[in-house]
């Protein structure tokens, strides 16, 4: 009896040696493929101080003192310590009809060194970009006489890192341009001019999906004369809304509002006429979309 209790006392002990050595294997095989592994970096928008850019519709051209502003955040592996610098790239959009398009090609601006950043209270490098109208202007040589409401002029930023790699726009997924991770790289600042009365009646919003899902926290955000009301397609993959702009109605505005899957997002707005005010996707454009400045009647 004592021999039969020895043995198996020697096989579970076996058992268990075996089974450590098989998780040291186990560890060892996850440490080297985490060893290969490579992560990215981002540059979170945090905050979109200033997007919009008023036109001069007395003597033509952007209002003196208008400018671009939002508030960056480096994010990498390291908490920051990769972040080399940010360079800047500035374009510019001749969004109306015309005879003569006068957009601009993009062009390298400026470069933000990583000591311009400051630590946050989350222990991350932060730093608030402003630009002047007048300063893209300039650098893109773009005269007063070239800019209609709904022109937009592009910001775009490329993160180096101290190891060689940069990450922009180009490397975005949804999940970067998203609500948590909010780094879309590119900001459009859009030309406005004072509203115009915009058609009473029924407006329609067709939101679509490629995948067939939800719009994954994205919405069009419509406010009438200060109240809002946000449209998120729920499910499926096309969604129909409606909505009133009562009689005498001063102002509309439409804002896209990114989520979590962006590149699967379309959309049309018409208007109570039947005119097709907005279309974009995938990828729309984040931000203020109505154009206050179209001379219809929308």
């Amino acid at each position: 009896m004592k021999r039969y209790f020895n043995t198996r006392i020697a096989i579970a002990l076996a058992g268990i040696v075996t089974l450590v050595s098989a998780c040291a294997d186990a560890d060892q095989v996850f440490d080297e493929i985490q060893a290969d592994v490579t992560r990215g970096a981002i540059l979170r928008g945090l905050d979109i101080v200033s997007e919009e850019l008023a036109i001069n519709t007395v003597d033509g051209g952007i209002v003196d003192g208008e400018f671009f502003e939002v508030v960056i955040q480096e994010q990498d592996q390291q908490s920051g310590d990769l972040l080399s610098s940010v360079d800047v790239y500035l374009s510019f959009s001749d969004n109306t009809d015309g005879a003569t398009d006068t957009s601009k090609a993009e062009i390298q601006h400026e470069t933000i060194a990583a000591d311009s950043f400051a630590k946050d209270e989350f222990g991350l490098p932060r730093y608030t970009y402003t630009i002047t109208a007048e300063t893209m202007q300039s650098a893109l040589g773009v005269a007063d006489s070239d800019i209609e409401g709904g022109d937009s002029f592009g910001i775009r930023f490329v993160l180096n890192l101290t190891d060689g790699r940069s990450f922009t726009n180009a490397q975005n997924s949804g999940t970067i341009t998203g609500s948590f991770f909010s780094s879309p790289f590119l900001y459009n600042a859009t030309v406005v001019c004072p509203p115009i009365a915009p058609t009473p009646g029924t407006w329609t919003i067709v939101q679509n999906d490629s995948y067939g899902d939800s719009w994954n926290g994205a919405s069009l955000d419509v406010t009438i004369d200060g109240e809002t009301t946000s449209y998120a397609h729920p499910d499926g993959s096309t969604t129909t809304f409606e909505f009133d702009v009562p009689d005498g109605a001063a102002a509309i505005q439409i804002v896209y509002v990114s989520g979590d899957f962006d590149e699967e997002n379309t959309y049309t707005v018409t208007s109570a006429n039947g005119m097709v005010v907005l279309e974009d996707g995938p990828n729309p454009v984040i931000g203020t979309l109505f154009d206050f400045c179209l001379p219809l009647d929308l």
